[in-house]
């Protein structure tokens, strides 16, 4: 591990710090991403994109939705399992219903 924190600071890593910095960035998004789909918002995952890099997008992958979230509404990709609903209108057939919702 010295090793490679020797070859960064000498400047002997060339591509392979850009790749490291693609990545790191990449699962930032991803997490920020996988967060907001599933009802949390985007700031808890692009806090732990950055602190955790890809360790922080396989944690919100396997984070468990929220029960309005558009994960659980219109499925991980925006499939529309909802028979053609938005969430906001599943949201408030949840309210309607006397189900706790978490909007916000």
């Amino acid at each position: 591990m010295s090793a490679l924190v020797l070859a960064f600071g000498r400047g002997e890593l060339h591509e392979t710090a850009l790749y490291l910095l693609i990545l790191w960035l990449a699962s930032t998004v991803a997490a920020s991403w996988l967060s907001e789909r599933k009802g949390y918002g985007e700031k808890p995952g692009l806090a732990a994109g950055l602190f955790l890099s890809i360790i922080g997008a396989l944690l919100w992958l396997l984070w468990p939705p929220r029960r309005d979230s558009k994960w659980k509404v219109l499925g991980p990709f925006g499939s529309g399992r909802a028979g053609g609903k938005s969430v906001a209108e599943v949201r408030a057939e949840m309210a309607a219903s006397g189900e706790e919702t978490h909007s916000g």
